[in-house]
């Protein structure tokens, strides 16, 4: 071979090597593969979940839908109904929107504006209610109101808790009570 045939395969050879090395350098990695789990949902219409404890239930809630999950049991509830039974006999309706169960825990929060009465008179309102199960306590959440008529007695804040129907509760953060007879 001559010198320009030699020239030229080594021009050849490097450019055969540099096509080479561009073409490996220029493939994109794949994506990393994350392996989530796929979601097992059922859905139900006009259905009710409740908790008991000790043979008694606790609390009932009627949806108009509900989405749950059937590895966590967890669920998501639209347009409800719920209601609080006391040991006194005593029960509390409440009415909103939304709610989320979480099975785990037995956490039970109703959301997105929260409108209810007592059996015994009581009205109340507020932002969202949650189920304290370890606690057996209801808590109203975010501009939370209380009015007993009857015994003339209006309350409200920022969060109210009881643990026996709101005959007794607390009231959290500007904190605001009325009792007295209206004259």
């Amino acid at each position: 071979m001559n010198k320009k045939g030699k020239a030229l395969a080594g021009i050849f050879a490097v450019l055969l090597v540099g096509l080479i090395v561009w073409a490996v350098n220029g493939i994109p990695e794949p994506p990393d593969v994350v392996d989530t789990p796929s979601q097992r949902i059922v859905n139900f219409d006009g259905n009710t979940i409740s908790e008991e404890k000790n043979g008694k239930i606790i609390w009932t809630v009627t949806a108009e839908n509900i989405e749950m999950d059937i590895d966590t049991k967890d669920a998501s509830l639209i347009n409800v109904k719920a209601v609080y039974n006391f040991e006194d006999g005593r029960t509390v309706e409440l009415k909103a929107p939304k709610a989320i169960y979480k099975e785990k825990d037995h956490h039970l929060e109703i959301t997105d504006g929260v409108e209810g009465k007592s059996s015994d008179g009581g009205k109340f309102s507020c932002k969202e209610v949650e189920w304290l199960s370890d606690k057996d306590m209801l808590a109203m959440k975010g501009d939370a109101k209380i009015e007993y008529e009857k015994e003339h007695i209006k309350a409200s804040g920022d969060r109210i808790e009881s643990t026996n129907g709101f005959t007794k509760f607390k009231a959290i953060g500007k904190a605001h009570l009325e009792k007295g007879k209206k004259e």
